[in-house]
C-alpha cells in the first residue's frame, strides 16, 4: 500500500495551488480554440488524448521516469520542446517548482518541469508509478481547465472529459516505466504547429 504521506506530498506538488504558474500555460490550446477546432467535450477529449498518448504527455512521463532513476535528461528534455513556447513552458515551470521546493524542503537545481519532478520525487523516496500518474493527470487537468475557460464546456463536462481520460493516463504511465530513451518521439503535428502559431496570436491570455 502506498504511504499516505507520499501521496500527500505528490498532491501538494502537483496541485494548482503549488506556485509553478500552470494556469498561465495552455500548451497551444488557446490557438486551437481561436482556430475553431475545439467546439465541445468530444473534441476536447480527443485533442488532449492525442497529446497524452502521442505527444508531450508521453514524452514527459518517459523523461520523468529516467530522471527519477538518476539519469541526466535535462538537455534532451529541452531539445524535445518543439518551439520557443514549449521550451518556455517546461523551463519556466521547472524553475518555479525548483525555487519553491528549495525554499520549503532543501536546495534543488532548476531543470525542465518533468525532469525536476522526477529528481525531486526520487530524492524524497516517492514511488515512480504514483508520481507518473499524478503528474500526467495534473497535466491533463491543466489543459482541461484552459478549455473550460474558453470553450463551450462547463466544469461538469470538464470532469467527464477527465474521467474518460483516466484509463489512458494509467496506460501511458505504465508504458513510460518500461520505456527507453529511444522510445521518445511525437506525432502530434497539429498541436505542435498550433503552439508555434500561438507565439504571434493576438489578443491572448496565456503565455503558451
Amino acid at each position: 500500500m502506498t504511504d499516505l504521506g507520499a501521496l500527500q506530498r505528490l498532491f501538494s506538488w502537483l496541485s494548482p495551488a503549488y506556485p509553478v504558474g500552470g494556469f498561465a500555460y495552455s500548451h497551444g490550446i488557446e490557438q486551437v480554440i481561436a482556430d475553431g477546432w475545439l467546439t465541445g467535450p468530444e473534441q476536447v477529449r480527443d485533442w488532449i488524448a492525442d497529446i497524452l498518448h502521442h505527444g508531450a504527455g508521453r514524452n514527459d512521463t518517459i523523461l520523468l521516469a529516467h530522471a527519477w532513476r538518476g539519469e541526466d535528461v535535462t538537455d534532451l528534455a529541452l531539445a524535445l520542446a518543439g518551439c520557443a513556447e514549449r521550451r518556455r513552458e517546461t523551463a519556466e515551470q521547472g524553475t518555479s517548482f525548483a525555487r519553491t521546493l528549495s525554499a520549503v524542503e532543501g536546495a534543488l537545481p532548476a531543470a525542465p518541469y518533468a525532469v525536476v519532478i522526477g529528481q525531486a520525487a526520487a530524492r524524497a523516496g516517492l514511488p515512480l508509478p504514483e508520481t507518473l500518474v499524478i503528474f500526467l493527470q495534473a497535466f491533463a487537468m491543466n489543459l482541461i481547465t484552459a478549455c473550460i475557460k474558453s470553450v463551450p464546456i462547463g466544469p461538469a463536462e470538464g470532469q467527464r472529459v477527465l474521467s474518460d481520460l483516466l484509463p489512458l493516463i494509467r496506460q501511458v504511465t505504465a508504458e513510460a516505466q518500461a520505456a527507453t530513451l529511444d522510445d521518445l518521439g511525437s506525432s502530434t503535428f497539429r498541436a505542435d504547429l498550433a503552439a508555434i502559431r500561438h507565439e504571434t496570436l493576438q489578443p491572448r491570455i496565456y503565455r503558451t
